[in-house]
């Protein structure tokens, strides 16, 4: 039977897709990118600058002044809305492209989504490199859009317009998984951009990426329970996972089912309230003098939604006020992550909020919980 086909550019095909995703968490749908920032120049102006003019209802266009700026707006819109949102970022091949490589890293490296859509030199090869753009003199298919590779999350050159049909939904993919998000490229030759293609209607029909939160498991929660149970002097390092899932209010709950302290992990100070009676600062190369003094004499440290980095907490990094005898536990949504500090006696892999909420019902009802307390 015929397929219902749609003739666009593979620049309009982008921008019309881009306009028709929309991620779904905690009972919230909206557009996952609900609008493009750039810079139009050699590379990308003819392509997907004709497609974001032609195509503005769709999808808003902003205008900015320095790329590697653009990205790092991009990231910051990307934090705000917890991961729910992000922006696509375009620039042109050469100078353009390369800008944007540092904010591909601060992104990847902080686990926030954003889409990068850099022009790339002509995939015909009729013309040769123009203006700033790279010539390696060994790899002929190499261009700057290469030094996105080991920074990216998920890497495309699209040669061919029907690549689209695989590198878009990939991309998405990526852009709402709450554990592999991080910088999304698309490198677009700048003569592919404006190549027609008879793509299926049905590419373009609305399409919603729940954003998943993974469970913990029960025996993993059970060890942790008993650890906490029977710790005299608890604490709570709240980190970044709490903030991306939505978790202040859950690690909340689980620090006064135990009445232990909560210090914030490096530049997490969002991740627990300063008002509360049972903050006490953030730790780190910035940290608070309580937050030091409280972590020494802590018996069981719990690191929630902390990849326990080395600004942090880590003794092997310098810091000297980590308890000597302290049992670690941590929990993250990355199972990659886990276990990698030699101290670290359990760990669970799950959702932030989800791994506190379960951890503060299980204690609530724990005997052993209230006679430590």
């Amino acid at each position: 039977m015929p397929t219902d086909t749609v003739r666009l550019t593979v620049a309009q095909a982008i921008v019309t897709y881009l306009s028709r995703q929309y991620s779904v968490a905690d009972g919230q749908r909206r557009r996952l990118i609900p609008a493009a920032l750039g810079i139009f120049g050699h590379g990308n102006v003819a392509g997907i600058g004709q497609a974001l003019d032609q195509l503005s209802d769709a999808l808003p266009f902003i205008q900015g002044r320095n790329e590697q700026a653009l990205v790092h707006v991009a990231t910051a819109y990307a934090k705000a809305s917890r991961r729910h949102a992000t922006l696509a970022v375009t620039a042109s091949i050469g100078p353009g492209a390369l800008n944007m490589v540092t904010g591909a890293g601060v992104a990847t490296v902080n686990r926030l989504p954003v889409l990068l859509l850099p022009g790339d030199s002509y995939a015909t090869r009729r013309q040769g490199p123009v203006l700033q753009q790279l010539q390696h003199p060994i790899e002929a298919d190499t261009s700057v859009n290469d030094a996105f590779r080991p920074l990216a999350r998920f890497f495309d050159r699209i040669t061919r317009p029907e690549q689209l049909l695989t590198a878009l939904p990939a991309a998405m993919r990526v852009l709402t998984d709450p554990v592999d998000t991080g910088a999304v490229v698309l490198a677009l030759p700048q003569d592919i951009q404006s190549h027609a293609y008879d793509y299926p209607a049905e590419l373009f029909a609305e399409r919603d990426w729940t954003i998943r939160r993974p469970p913990s498991d029960p025996a993993e929660v059970e060890a942790v329970v008993q650890l906490l149970a029977n710790a005299e002097r608890p604490l709570i390092i709240a980190g970044g996972g709490v903030v991306m899932s939505n978790g202040v209010e859950a690690a909340v709950a689980l620090a006064e089912a135990l009445d232990a302290p909560v210090c914030n992990s490096y530049l997490h100070n969002d991740s627990f309230p300063a008002s509360h009676r049972l903050w006490c600062g953030p730790l780190g190369y910035h940290g608070s003098k309580a937050a030091m003094k409280i972590i020494a004499r802590a018996d069981v440290v719990l690191a929630l939604g902390s990849r326990l980095g080395p600004f942090g907490v880590l003794p092997q990094y310098g810091f000297d006020y980590w308890p000597a005898s302290a049992k670690l536990i941590q929990v993250d949504a990355d199972p990659k992550v886990l276990g990698l500090v030699k101290k670290t006696s359990v760990t669970v892999n799950g959702d932030a909020r989800e791994a506190a909420a379960a951890l503060a019902a299980r204690l609530a009802g724990a005997p052993a919980a209230e006679a430590a307390r």
